[in-house]
């Protein structure tokens, strides 16, 4: 069940309520991609739920229904580059930081999913497990993994052999086997350990 918002300002209740989510803090290539999400109550989305719950399908319904009906939405992302200065967790931060801040209305209150929130001025509150609980949150959700899914299959196009149109960067054995047998792609983090170990281990031979 979607959690409806329960707090108020001192004057009246919170009516720009965003969510935010972000993509890609597994995987051993790409960058992390955040999206956020103001729905509009008057427009009511069905199907949105936790975005990894959801088949592709109900994916891209959903998308076009949040690009078509959200009072507004906007991408943010931080870069391998990034990710690799001041680790995934600050990056993460960082994407839904980006994103919140390109919402062309800022929010009054912003939902983050997880146990955090980035160090902004937001009155804000983390909900672990949000996007299965928080509709903004899901939508979020679902417009991050859509948007960086898409980006995969043009990597994959760009860097054949690691099968990044289905493992979307992850750490599949079929990915490290790739990773063994091709080496390292620019579009790799080579501070996460897997993909250090493989550049060690060649850099020895």
């Amino acid at each position: 069940m979607k959690r409806e918002p329960s707090f108020s300002s001192a004057s009246k209740p919170y009516t720009l309520i965003a969510g935010t989510d972000e993509v890609g803090r597994g995987p051993l290539a790409w960058d992390v991609v955040a999206a956020a999400v103001i729905l509009d109550p008057a427009k009511p989305i069905s199907g949105l739920a936790d975005s990894k719950k959801l088949s592709l399908k109900q994916r891209l319904v959903c998308f076009d229904a949040i690009v078509k009906d959200a009072h507004c939405y906007a991408v943010g992302r931080a870069s391998v580059e990034e990710i690799e200065r001041i680790n995934i967790l600050q990056a993460s931060m960082l994407a839904m930081s980006r994103a919140i801040a390109g919402l062309k209305v800022q929010p009054e209150f912003v939902y983050v999913d997880g146990n955090r929130c980035p160090k902004w001025t937001y009155p804000s509150e983390a909900v672990i497990k949000g996007d299965s609980l928080v509709a903004c949150i899901s939508a979020a959700s679902i417009i991050a993994k859509v948007t960086r899914d898409k980006e995969m299959q043009g990597m994959d196009l760009q860097y054949p052999g690691y099968g990044f149109a289905s493992n979307m960067g992850y750490p599949t054995p079929a990915h490290l086997a790739a990773l063994e047998s091709l080496g390292a792609t620019p579009i790799h983090r080579r501070t996460f350990a897997p993909v250090a170990r493989i550049l060690k281990a060649s850099e020895r031979l």
